[in-house]
């Protein structure tokens, strides 16, 4: 037993999470047998080719789109708190309809309406926009939340020791968002690799695409999707552990 926060020994915390995996693992096979369904990945090596290629669609895609969106997102969360009210009401605006629409509903618009209209043919990079678009709004909110949270302390002792608005920026408010930020902006740099799964519906040839031609063709539904998942896992793990990891690097008493 220990308590939260209190720390735990390596080899306790290794032996405890493989007996959790063991667990699932074991509930989940129970399941498969129960449900009568004998997984086969025979099918990996055959399709081995276009496996990688969507595995790396995938990834460009998720990269690309992470740097577009905080290249939208920042500007927007600083553009909400502007003496130009036209300017923040248009940022206010689009974070609200981006957040309170499904991103399904945002690809078929963006797609058939308008990117026919400005004639963005190239699905790729119709979909780098469609995400950079959704989930540059929740960046928006990340960054400004950060912001708004701020202990006012800090930013006092700085003015009254004669530091430039620039200099409180970059010395003392921006390493404090960085820490307050990180974990949030991580798991959306997740989201983007798991929203990116939905830009199969306008047939843009991605990890998820990729799998749902395989399953069509061999049939193997279960095989083909459990895979999938397990894909995606090793996209989205490396990035919860890089982010752990900087949250200890940068942590610090504000």
């Amino acid at each position: 037993m220990a308590s939260p926060g209190e720390p735990v020994a390596p080899w306790k915390h290794a032996l405890n999470y493989l007996l959790v995996v063991l667990a699932v693992a074991g509930i989940g096979v129970a399941s498969l047998s129960a449900a009568g369904i004998a997984l086969d990945f025979g099918f990996v090596g055959q399709y081995r080719t276009r496996i990688v290629d969507g595995f790396l669609m995938t990834l460009g895609l998720s990269v690309a789109s992470l740097a577009c969106s905080m290249a939208i997102g920042i500007p927007v969360a600083i553009a909400r708190n502007a003496r130009f009210l036209p300017l923040r009401y248009l940022c206010d605006l689009y974070v609200k309809v981006v957040r309170g629409t499904p991103l399904i509903v945002q690809v078929y618009f963006f797609y058939y309406i308008i990117g026919t209209a400005w004639g963005v043919d190239n699905k790729v990079v119709a979909g780098i926009i469609i995400l950079s678009t959704f989930a540059g709004a929740y960046i928006a909110e990340i960054v400004r939340a950060g912001y708004e949270s701020l202990p006012a302390g800090p930013l006092e002792a700085a003015r009254a020791l004669g530091l430039t608005r620039f200099q409180m920026a970059v010395s003392v408010a921006l390493p404090q968002m960085v820490t307050r930020t990180l974990p949030a902006l991580t798991g959306q740099f997740a989201s983007i690799i798991k929203d990116s799964s939905l830009l199969s519906v306008i047939a843009v040839i991605e990890l998820t695409q990729t799998m749902r031609e395989i399953s069509a063709t061999n049939y193997n539904f279960f095989g083909c999707f459990l895979l999938l998942g397990a894909l995606y896992l090793c996209l989205t793990l490396p990035v919860m552990f890089v982010s752990r990891h900087f949250e200890k690097r940068l942590a610090y008493d504000a």
